[in-house]
């Protein structure tokens, strides 16, 4: 039995008789696993098409940054229209669309068109993450949220494990056009699976009991061996002093969410977040190939060590977030923000040993993901349910114009300078900043 804890008095519900919740979860995690790779396969392709077309580091950085600048236009008037009329007809069509560039990359027969169809990529992946986390949102009580959100965060590096590997042998099996052919097709498949088997609202799924929805509804449902009737509300003493703990008003206007210093405070660190990730995503593979001298099937099988440490860091910092800290969003989010400055000066001073490359690289993608699922719960602490689809939006569109400016900077740097190390230097300085915006915005309670 799980009990309602509600001041002293305890009102006996009925255990969740289904888990539809979690099937939820599992087609969220395949479809952003799908949208991650459709997007992230540039950054492992970029070396065969800069040879092919002879483009400098400039202009291979950006290919991969016209993604975001679609990707960005796209998610706050997806955001609207979700809060509106909810997400699964929408995000259908974006798995769809986004789909059908990634074949339509492939198809391409000059950088302008690359460039072209990456928008036109961008402009569809943008709605998916945000119907994604409206549907976490949605679909979770409160102490569920951050695990959920971990899982899902879990599966933008579950996607980059398996990339490059699988991307280097169907380049130099097939040539690298293939790589988008076949990249397409688990797209269409997911499209399909996600409009009959999604809803955008529990209450509206033939596949969850009434004892399920109480469930996910009760924000306050504890299991009975742990139940106490402070557990959500925990003083953590100094660290709620570092973080700004405190309650806040609910954002639960629009207009509010762009009024809110909290929301822009997370979307400006996020920004700054997103341009390391992103970053490194587009060019550690040239990274290992140009400075390491690694072969391109050597750079397939260690260019997934820093995404098989973020696919763990991931899952571990939301069950931190929600289990340690209480739902506190902060502390993973500033520690994720520190040690990444701290490891590109790692990075800058390794060593060619292949094993100390890779053991390099899983810490960094293990400790930029530790706080990673803290940037999309963090809103779900301030907003409500209406209004958490555009606060989301506005975090993940400025936030994620980290991605279309930081693939140019640092091919800027790269032929500036032909070293990888002042592009570690740059995403040093932009974890830097992140950290100390961070410093700035409450801990809602």
């Amino acid at each position: 039995m799980a009990e309602h804890v509600v001041g002293n008095k305890k009102n006996a519900i009925l255990k969740p008789q289904t888990h539809y919740r979690w099937v939820v979860m599992a087609i969220i995690f395949i479809t952003y696993a799908i949208n991650y790779a459709d997007r992230t396969n540039i950054g492992v392709v970029l070396p065969f098409i800069t040879q092919d077309f002879g483009l400098s580091n400039f202009e291979a950085g950006a290919l991969a940054s016209t993604f975001f600048l679609g990707y960005a236009i796209s998610q706050l008037p997806a955001g609207f229209f979700m809060s509106k009329f909810g997400t699964r007809g929408l995000v259908s069509i974006s798995i769809l669309g986004f789909s059908l560039f990634t074949y339509i990359i492939g198809t391409a027969t000059s950088p302008l068109g690359i460039k072209l169809a990456r928008f036109g990529l961008g402009l569809f992946e943008g709605p998916t993450p945000v119907g994604c986390t409206s549907t976490i949102n949605t679909w979770f009580p409160a102490k569920e949220k951050a695990t959920a959100t971990g899982l899902y965060i879990a599966s933008t590096m579950f996607a980059p494990i398996l990339v490059p590997p699988l991307v280097v042998w169907i380049a130099l099996e097939h040539g690298w056009r293939y790589v988008f052919y076949y990249f397409s097709v688990p797209g269409v498949l997911m499209a399909v699976v996600w409009y009959f088997f999604m809803r955008s609202r529990p209450e509206e799924s033939p596949h969850v009991s009434p004892s399920e929805l109480a469930y996910i509804r009760d924000n306050t449902v504890v299991e009975a061996s742990v139940a106490t009737s402070d557990s959500g509300k925990k003083n953590l003493g100094w660290l709620d002093t570092l973080i700004r703990a405190k309650k806040v008003t609910p954002v639960d206007t629009n207009s509010k969410v762009f009024k809110s210093w909290n929301i822009w405070g997370v979307c400006i660190a996020y920004f700054l977040m997103v341009s390391v990730l992103y970053g490194l995503l587009t060019w550690i593979p040239s990274y290992l190939v140009k400075e390491k001298g690694f072969s391109f099937m050597k750079m397939g099988l260690v260019a997934s060590a820093p995404w098989i440490g973020g696919f763990i860091g991931a899952v571990v910092g939301g069950w931190i977030s929600d289990k340690l800290l209480h739902k506190r969003r902060k502390p993973t989010m500033i520690l994720t923000t520190l040690c990444t400055a701290i490891m590109m000066v790692v990075l800058i001073n390794l060593p060619q040993d292949p094993n100390a490359v890779a053991i390099a690289l899983f810490m960094t993608g293990f400790l930029i993901n530790v706080g990673w699922p803290a940037f999309t719960a963090y809103p779900m602490g301030l907003a409500t349910g209406k209004t958490y689809p555009v606060a989301i939006s506005l975090i993940n569109s400025g936030g994620n114009l980290g991605g279309f400016f930081s693939p140019m900077i640092a091919g800027l740097l790269l032929d500036s300078f032909n070293s990888f190390t002042n592009v570690f230097v740059y995403f040093g300085i932009a974890a830097a900043l992140s950290l100390i915006i961070l410093f700035t915005v409450d801990e809602p309670i």
